[in-house]
């Protein structure tokens, strides 16, 4: 059986390397970006089940791809976990309005990966 793939787009390398970590040990394949710049050209080219965004440090750019995915035919069904930190209720909002299915922070992420995961892959 093929395992599912996962895109990862992340910059601060300890959380990002976690996450990556958490994915395999729950059977994903994981591909990872540090920029969001190709997230759009990779999805297209590689047809993830899902894509997880940490929307961090490169707020804007991060922002941009998630509204790139979202309206691309080619991967608007794709869902999108959104990293943001817990404090920062602007990039959260700039997020969800982007198109990302769920915000989550970045230590609920670690915690509750599982959940999260099958709460994006829902059909609607």
């Amino acid at each position: 059986m093929t395992e599912p793939l996962t895109l990862v787009a992340y910059e601060k390398l300890l959380p990002g390397t976690q996450l990556v970590n958490r994915l395999q040990d729950l059977g994903y394949r994981v591909q990872t970006l540090n920029d969001g710049a190709g997230l759009l050209e990779q999805a297209r080219r590689e047809k993830p089940m899902l894509v997880i965004v940490d929307v961090g440090l490169q707020n804007d750019r991060m922002i941009a791809a998630i509204g790139a995915l979202r309206q691309s035919p080619d991967t608007a069904h794709i869902p999108v976990i959104a990293i943001a930190d817990a404090h920062d209720a602007k990039s959260q909002e700039a997020a969800r309005a982007a198109g990302a299915k769920l915000v989550v922070n970045e230590t609920a992420v670690l915690v509750h990966l599982s959940q999260f995961l099958e709460q994006a892959l829902q059909l609607d």
